[in-house]
């Protein structure tokens, strides 16, 4: 005869039957709340083989975070002008939006902002369509590119004081996250080296660190007018004198004090591709959420990993939650590092230091932790 003490026993007993994938899949989810992938949106004719690989790979391994680089690779309606020529549908956006909720995989659209608005001898389509927007209207793009050059030319920027531009960035930026019906967006924002010149009427002389804390905030508040959330690359808030880290993963240009500028309810993708730099406990210090980003090297992006969970695990209860994970980088096309995925292709000279073998092989580490 069952009794209720009977009945408690043989309830316990299947619950722990049913308990180890759960405890197994919340031990992940603990260690490694974000365990994401950044990469360019899809063309419109690879929209399907994408939408399978999400299928196919990401989600069978865990990835619950998707930064998709959307430019203008978009149809936009509220500036149809800044829409690359072959640009994706919503119809076609809402495909891999549905794969994505199907899967319980979040999606964070991305347009660079700021910085990264040209990229070797040409423009890209904002200053394009609008070169008033230009930062730097006397530096000429070159037939052909070199670094370094007398112009220290880079990449463009906007002036984040020009009174009309973001009356057109914000509108891409609300059409994108609806479209993708997501509640976050990355502005990108990495490798701004113009920034307060002395040739803008507007930003010259002024303080760079102000201006830069000044267009991260802007962007935010905009977003948090909403319910939604800004991500952005961490490298301009890093000293790359100080810390020895440089130009392209620290600021040598003084935006670095933005640091503690901006509101810290911004997330940082804290990104280091030559060694196992310990930024991420600079940012969490600060008091922000910070997810380290490798690139192609597998063994160094295993080793970040490593520090990830070892910062999560072993610090204070106050700062545990602001390591809050991975997110590999890739900068190829999406149908390039597919196929490489697939076959597997090395590099001439670096072997398989590859970003798909980096992505393949940093996964499946942390499927240890499952």
């Amino acid at each position: 005869m069952f009794n209720s003490k009977t009945c408690c026993y043989f309830l316990a007993i299947i619950a722990c039957l049913f308990a180890g994938p759960a405890q197994s899949q919340n031990r992940l989810d603990s260690l490694l709340p974000v365990r994401g992938l950044a990469i360019a949106a899809p063309p419109p004719s690879y929209v399907d083989s994408f939408n399978l690989f999400i299928e196919k790979e990401l989600a069978p391994r865990q990835v619950n975070v998707l930064i998709l680089r959307v430019d203008f690779n978009y149809r936009y309606t509220s500036h149809p002008e800044l829409s690359d020529s072959n640009a994706l549908t919503l119809q076609q956006v809402k495909s891999i939006v549905e794969v994505c909720k199907k899967n319980q995989i979040r999606l964070i659209p991305q347009i660079n902002l700021l910085g990264h608005q040209s990229w070797a001898n040409r423009t890209n389509k904002l200053l394009q369509v609008y070169p008033q927007f230009d930062e730097t209207p006397g530096v000429k793009m070159p037939a052909e590119y070199k670094w370094p050059n007398e112009d220290s030319l880079y990449c463009k920027s906007y002036c984040p004081l020009h009174p009309e531009v973001h009356k057109v960035v914000f509108a891409l930026v609300d059409e994108i996250v609806d479209a993708f019906e997501a509640t976050a967006f990355h502005a990108g924002m990495d490798e701004v080296f113009y920034i307060g010149h002395p040739d803008c009427p507007r930003c010259r002389g002024k303080d760079k660190a102000a201006l830069f804390a000044g267009e991260v905030s802007k962007i935010r508040n905009h977003l948090a007018a909403k319910g939604r959330e800004l991500w952005i690359w961490g490298d301009r808030l890093i000293d790359g004198y100080t810390t020895g880290i440089g130009m392209w993963e620290g600021s040598y240009n003084d935006t670095h004090p933005a640091i503690d500028m901006i509101p810290k309810d911004v997330v940082i993708c804290d990104w280091h591709y030559e060694r196992a730099d310990k930024t991420a406990v600079y940012f969490a210090m600060k008091g922000f959420r910070v997810a380290t980003c490798p690139w192609r090297t597998p063994s160094l992006a295993i080793r970040q990993l490593q520090d990830m969970i070892s910062f999560r695990t072993e610090s204070t209860r106050q700062m545990q939650p602001r390591f809050i994970g991975m997110v590999q980088t890739v900068w190829s096309p999406a149908p390039g590092f597919i196929r490489d995925f697939y076959s597997r292709k090395q590099d001439p000279r670096r072997g398989n230091d590859t970003p798909h073998e980096t992505f393949r092989q940093l996964f499946a580490e942390m499927e240890k932790y499952r």
